[in-house]
C-alpha cells in the first residue's frame, strides 16, 4: 500500500463512468447530420460529405450501401465521415429523411 493509505479512487470500479442513458447513441431524429459539397483536396471532383452521424462501424457501412445504391455512385466511410462522389446533396437529403434523420444542407 502506498504512503498515506487513502484508496478512494484508485479501484477500476470507481473509476468508470456510470452506465446509463449517456452512454447510447441519440435518436436519429435528434443528430446534427449536414449533408454539403465539397471540392477540397479531391482533384477537382465534387463529393457529398455527410457529417454529424452517431454509428458504429457496422451501421456506417449499412448506411453506406443503401446510399450508394440507391443514389448510384461510389463512396467511402473516412473518420466517421460519409463521403459519396457527385454532387448529390438534393438525393442524399431525401434519402437520409426517409431513413428516419433530420439533416440539413451546410455550405454552398
Amino acid at each position: 500500500m502506498p504512503k498515506g493509505g487513502w484508496q478512494e479512487f484508485s479501484s477500476t470500479e470507481s473509476l468508470q463512468r456510470p452506465k446509463g442513458p449517456a452512454d447510447q447513441a441519440k435518436p436519429k431524429a435528434e443528430q446534427m447530420v449536414r449533408v454539403q459539397p465539397t471540392r477540397g483536396g479531391k482533384g477537382g471532383k465534387t463529393v457529398t460529405v455527410i457529417r454529424g452521424l452517431e454509428l458504429d462501424a457496422a451501421g456506417f457501412k449499412a448506411l453506406l450501401k443503401k446510399l450508394k445504391t440507391r443514389i448510384g455512385s461510389g463512396g467511402t466511410i473516412k473518420d466517421g465521415v460519409i463521403e459519396l462522389q457527385g454532387d448529390q446533396v438534393e438525393l442524399t437529403l431525401s434519402l437520409l429523411m426517409a431513413e428516419g434523420y433530420r439533416p440539413k444542407r451546410a455550405g454552398g
